[in-house]
């Protein structure tokens, strides 16, 4: 795992989600505590982290460090799960089966929070496995409650142990003692959903699950290609087996099939009347899938020796049954290389970043369009030095905001008024009209280009666009034929 989390981790160029965590980071702590006051105060604990990595060196290798470090992590403790549960060669097939899952490895490479989270929970689950063994409940409850500051979502993992408890049909001392650590971590945990309900506006662009999106999700944690996802399917149904058993003990059916399941079907659920539901607020689930399909391989191999067919001896089967893992990775390798090019991402700020040191002079009017375009710039300072930021009126650090505060619309149509060129750094899909901006300001911004301006040319692609704007009284005022408006491509699917 820590071999392919390192594999490609310096792809030359860093996405939206990962530019707020770059520029936040590098705030100070009084700024970063501001920001969380109105925005982002979910991803709190992980801005102060990572401040602290990044003070170390700002780039980002840096950036997805922890990621890949947690990623590796979170496989061995997959391993060390399936060792518990069923014994060493279960623990080896599972820690490999996480290792080659191509979501891990994404995720493995987002300067995001999401691969900590999932090592946090699957730690959690170690020491929940520990607890049902030994009723010892407070280590639990600490790895599990800093867990949920990392991430809320991952209280949802509460269910999913609640569940495997009820499978194993445990015992009131167990439920008693499991009961009280579940309740301190919610209760721990009550500050930050009180204020992250306030910042609910955030997940505005999260549209309702459908079963295409469980599918979807089903696929990724047994393994998008085809060979490799039925194979591991079949295998985990074969696992489920493991259901049956006496009381108050836990394998890996009853363990992974809650984990796999519970936390993202009770988020999918209550996006049904509150869109919440992302795959990546779930990522932790994934370390459910391979306990599963391990824990299926290993009734396979057993069935083969009560039919008396010909197995190899214990240390060898341990090995020949890393093989399938192997032939996973390979199947795979393709989607992998895919992922760790930067133009996979939504976006990339750094080939926009390249195009404004290329085009943009120093002293020039530049306008972000929306303001979340400024992004590029907070990310990638250098290309953007000395240019003149027409809208802004505030810094993000200052004003305790993301992206800065802007001038209202009535004062960027009089600094606009004044401009015969001006760079417009701009979502593509937002000029091609395929979707409105919010509040008065971004509405002024678009009126006053499609009113006062023509686009002059264009240099740059993909999701984000570096624009020369010209003023119509200006071209007019050339010899020669006035440029032909820019094309707009058509919507991608």
């Amino acid at each position: 795992m820590l071999g392919l989390g390192l594999w490609g981790v310096d792809r030359g160029g860093i996405w939206r989600d990962e530019a707020v965590t770059f520029q936040v980071a590098r705030r100070s702590v009084p700024q970063i505590w501001r920001l969380l006051h109105g925005v982002d105060a979910v991803h709190g604990l992980y801005y102060l982290l990572m401040h602290a990595v990044l003070a170390v060196h700002p780039d980002e290798v840096m950036l997805r460090l922890p990621s890949v470090c947690a990623a590796a992590v979170t496989a061995a403790l997959v391993g060390e799960l399936g060792v518990r549960l069923a014994g060493p060669r279960v623990g080896l097939w599972a820690g490999l089966l996480y290792a080659v899952s191509p979501l891990a490895g994404h995720y493995a490479q987002e300067g995001r929070s999401y691969a900590l989270v999932a090592a946090g929970a699957t730690g959690a689950t170690l020491l929940f496995v520990r607890g049902v063994r030994t009723g010892a409940w407070r280590a639990y409850g600490t790895v599990l409650a800093l867990t949920c500051w990392l991430h809320e979502f991952a209280v949802l993992l509460l269910l999913a142990h609640a569940a495997s408890l009820a499978l194993a049909r445990a015992g009131s001392r167990l439920w008693r003692g499991w009961g009280s650590a579940a309740g301190l971590v919610v209760l721990g945990l009550l500050p930050m959903i009180l204020v992250s309900h306030a910042q609910s506006a955030q997940l505005a662009w999260v549209r309702p699950p459908t079963w295409a999106t469980a599918e979807s999700l089903l696929r990724w944690f047994l393994g998008p290609g085809e060979g490799v996802f039925w194979t591991c399917l079949a295998l985990a149904l074969l696992g489920l087996a493991g259901l049956a058993g006496p009381p108050g003990r836990l394998t890996c059916a009853r363990l992974g099939l809650p984990l796999a399941l519970v936390p993202p079907a009770a988020l999918m659920l209550v996006s049904r009347l509150s869109p919440l539901y992302v795959d990546r607020y779930v990522l932790y689930a994934l370390s459910g899938a391979p306990l599963l399909v391990a824990a299926g391989a290993d009734r396979l191999a057993r069935l083969a020796a009560r039919l008396r067919l010909r197995v190899p001896r214990p240390p060898v089967l341990a090995l020949a049954g890393a093989a399938p893992a192997a032939l996973a990775l390979c199947l795979q390798l393709p989607l992998m290389s895919e992922d760790r090019d930067p133009a996979h991402r939504p976006d990339d700020l750094a080939a926009v970043a390249r195009v404004a040191a290329r085009e943009v002079r120093p002293g020039q009017p530049v306008l972000f369009l929306p303001t979340q375009a400024r992004n590029a710039a907070l990310a990638y300072p250098g290309a953007f030095a000395g240019v003149r930021d027409i809208a802004l009126d505030e810094p993000g650090p200052e004003s305790g905001t993301l992206y800065g505060r802007e001038a209202d619309a009535a004062e960027l149509r009089r600094r606009l008024s004044g401009l015969d060129r001006v760079w417009v750094v701009a979502d593509r899909d937002l000029l091609a009209g395929r979707w409105s901006p919010s509040g008065p300001a971004e509405r002024a911004k678009m009126a006053v280009l499609a009113e006062e301006f023509l686009p002059a040319g264009e240099s740059a692609d993909g999701d984000a666009s570096v624009r020369l704007y010209v003023r119509r009284v200006a071209l007019n005022a050339l010899p020669g034929p006035a440029p032909v408006p820019v094309p707009q491509r058509p919507a991608r699917r």
